[in-house]
């Protein structure tokens, strides 16, 4: 019997591979003679280096660069097993738990750090970019991370704007004669899962930012800068932005990848089930397991279980989702995805002792999974 273990993280809890590593402890327990193809996955946030890495074979590769804040940070990003393919969370370099909420104001954060790392991937002779878009700090439209490989942004007098999204107020030209050439032969995809535009009422200020720092007042600014931006991209670098489907997305830097990147936004889990070859190792497996912290109605909305069970229902392949919590309108889920979910609370208990036992939980639950189901198989076969 071969069974794929393929499950997002327990977000706060347990890492994708933390969470497979359980559910195939749990299985053991039972039997240690199935075939198991551990897929840790993700959907371009959080988590997604370490999933492919270990899908992959890779290696994570740390390195100090500028944080928001432009204060000196360790960061990371992974190579993925081909040697060639860098993968960045641009939340690693330019993410919102990198700063006190105090510190937050996404008119002084910039995205130079998330820059930085591409820069050391381009040094160790990768060509191919995953960059996911997700938790950022910044409203500055990527033009920190492009001024880190070797853009200029300029005011009217020929300066260096300030870095941040106040910068871009006095925006007035754009020069990319000295962007790394290297980057004219790479492939690069961003993980965006939202389709907001960079500017207006759906744009990347008035939607993100307050979560990022800004008060009312800084909206309208925020989104005016932008605006300025989107403009003077299409005039200097010739390529429309402002209206693409998530170039709003981590405080514009969608933009970027479509501006000066020539890059392509898709969905964080289509992306890493192309690069772990999910589906090559699920179409002859006779169970797959999935999950994540909560499965609910939203599950379908394009998150990594849903993109899972879409798979292995193609090849008609049974699929059980495990969680923490089991949340409004899931029984909708079992029409089309979810043969079974199952959460991993035995008995009542508060989160923070959920979280903390988690792996144990894991393990538990998986073991009466797959007892529950030998024993229906053995009804069938007699």
């Amino acid at each position: 019997m071969k069974i794929v273990i393929a499950p997002d993280s327990f977000k706060g809890s347990l890492t994708a591979v933390e969470v497979s590593q359980s559910i195939e402890r749990g299985i053991k327990r039972f039997c240690r003679d199935f075939i198991i193809d551990r897929i840790p996955m993700a959907d371009g946030g959080e988590g997604t280096v370490e999933a492919l890495v270990d899908s992959t074979k890779g290696k994570i590769k740390r390195v100090k660069v500028k944080g928001p804040l432009l204060n000196e940070i360790d960061a990371f990003y992974g190579i993925l097993g081909d040697g060639e393919t860098a993968v960045i969370e641009m939340a690693s370099a330019s993410g919102l738990p990198l700063i006190t909420p105090s510190q937050r104001n996404p008119m002084k954060t910039t995205t130079y750090g998330t820059g930085e790392l591409i820069l050391d991937a381009l040094n160790m002779g990768c060509s191919k970019f995953i960059i996911g878009l997700g938790g950022s700090a910044t409203n500055d439209g990527g033009a920190g991370m492009i001024t880190a490989l070797g853009g200029r942004f300029l005011d009217s007098l020929g300066n260096d704007i300030a870095f941040g999204a106040e910068g871009l107020a006095d925006l007035y030209k754009i020069d990319i004669s000295n962007l790394d050439k290297r980057l004219e032969k790479c492939s690069i995809v961003a993980a965006c899962d939202v389709d907001n535009p960079l500017c207006g009422k759906r744009g990347a200020s008035y939607v993100f930012a307050p979560q990022k720092g800004a008060d009312k007042n800084m909206l309208e600014k925020l989104d005016r800068y932008l605006k300025n931006y989107g403009e003077i991209i299409k005039r200097d670098i010739k390529i429309d932005v402002m209206n693409e489907e998530g170039s709003g997305a981590a405080g514009g830097m969608g933009a970027a990848i479509l501006g000066f990147l020539n890059g392509k936004l898709l969905r964080g889990v289509d992306i890493i089930i192309e690069k772990t070859s999910l589906e090559e190792r699920i179409k002859d497996a006779d169970l797959v397991i999935t999950g994540e912290g909560k499965i609910d109605y939203q599950t379908a909305y394009g998150k990594t279980p849903y993109g899972v069970a879409m798979l292995a229902k193609k090849y008609d392949i049974p699929v059980i989702a495990i969680c923490g919590w089991i949340g409004e309108r899931a029984e909708e889920l079992y029409q089309k995805y979810f043969d079974s979910i199952f959460s991993i609370i035995d008995k009542p208990m508060g989160l923070d002792e959920a979280m903390e036992h988690s792996e144990v939980l894991l393990e538990s639950t998986a073991e009466r999974i797959m007892r529950a189901v030998m024993i229906n198989i053995k009804k069938m076969v007699e």
